[in-house]
């Protein structure tokens, strides 16, 4: 068996910010790794999502997950190798995604751990579209929003993780037609020419409303909407008979 490290690094958060985030509210720590315990797996960190969920988690607010710590380590998804292992099941080699992120090392109970495979995808898409990220786009638009083929669809902060799952499933899945909003023009740009969007505009050029009539002169079915506010109102005035909005 190959000989553990004895230590690792964590980031550790040190002080709540106020506004954005200052390099002095974190620090970056050597941590010791200790052996797996009796149905724990030790895994190598390769790769980690930072999320913006993560700031809010900085303020010492209650909300739907708790907030950091000070002076502990914080944490987040991650995708990693386990080197050490003692759960059935779980071998040194296999990849796991799991919740403790923003460390080199992280040890834990195993079944905390999905292990996924390396060769079908590569493991940093395990934190993104065959993550969370995409399974709140599929959930969204196939699920809550019902889409079917022939469907016009709409997403506002279209160019976002999410947003733009979302607007490539519709594509793939035979939307008749797919726009999007983004907040700049290279977003707008990304959106067609890259992500097969039909149509996108710049929220920041006009009213909402008039840009996506003009985008979709047809009506929309189908809203996926991850903004609210104007985009919602605008998404309403332009709903088809039997629409459906999914508010993510």
């Amino acid at each position: 068996m190959t000989a553990l490290p004895e230590s690792g690094r964590a980031w550790f958060l040190v002080a709540r910010p106020h506004g954005w985030p200052e390099p002095g509210d974190v620090a970056l720590r050597d941590v010791p790794v200790t052996e797996p315990g009796e149905g724990r797996i030790l895994v190598r960190n390769l790769h980690f999502s930072v999320d913006p969920y993560m700031r809010g988690r900085m303020n010492d607010v209650k909300s739907y997950v708790p907030p950091y710590q000070l002076d502990k380590p914080m944490d987040g998804a991650a995708v990693g190798e386990v080197i050490a292992s003692r759960a059935e099941g779980f071998a040194v080699g296999d990849h796991v995604v799991h919740g403790l992120g923003w460390r080199e090392y992280a040890e834990f109970p195993a079944e905390h751990g999905t292990k996924v495979d390396a060769s079908l995808a590569p493991l940093s898409a395990y934190l993104g579209v065959l993550g969370a990220t995409g399974l709140t786009a599929y959930a969204g638009l196939f699920e809550t929003a019902s889409f079917k083929e022939g469907d016009a669809v709409f997403v506002s902060g279209a160019a976002g993780a999410v947003g733009s799952e979302a607007g490539q499933l519709a594509r793939i899945k035979g939307a008749s037609r797919v726009i999007g909003s983004a907040g700049s023009d290279e977003k707008v740009r990304l959106l067609t020419e890259e992500y097969g969007f039909d149509a996108a505009f710049n929220y920041k050029k006009g009213p909402v409303r008039d840009q996506l009539k003009a985008a979709a002169p047809d009506g929309i079915d189908v809203y996926f909407d991850n903004v609210g506010g104007d985009h919602l109102e605008a998404a309403l005035s332009t709903l088809n008979p039997h629409g459906r909005v999914t508010l993510c």
